[in-house]
């Protein structure tokens, strides 16, 4: 469970960015959001899997922030890879969401 000071900074962070941006992000949205930044590709039409794997940049880069993953480098389309370092602890998705989180609102600090 998010102790209060986690939820109150999360939930003003969820309002920022709506108000930024004119819309009601949920969390998968404020990820899909990260990982467009991370790809840093602009406006890109994607398709159902490549937004999955914009999501899945999100994640990295967002625990990358405390070296649970490590920068590889960019394919030969300019997409970024990481790899796990192993560090990453055996979460339930509730703590995993939590984790994320946490993560997020360090990103937009």
């Amino acid at each position: 469970m998010m102790n209060d000071g986690i939820k109150l900074k999360w939930n003003n962070l969820v309002e920022k960015l709506n108000n930024r941006f004119d819309e009601d992000l949920d969390f998968q949205g404020i990820l899909f959001l990260i990982g467009i930044q991370e790809l840093g590709k602009g406006h890109l039409k994607l398709n159902k899997n490549q937004k999955l794997d914009v999501i899945h940049i999100a994640v990295c880069a967002l625990l990358s922030q405390w070296d649970y993953y490590e920068f590889e480098g960019h394919d030969e389309e300019g997409w970024p890879h990481w790899k796990s370092t192993e560090k990453l602890p055996n979460l339930s998705p509730k703590d995993q969401d939590k984790l994320i989180k946490e993560a997020v609102i360090e990103y937009f600090s």
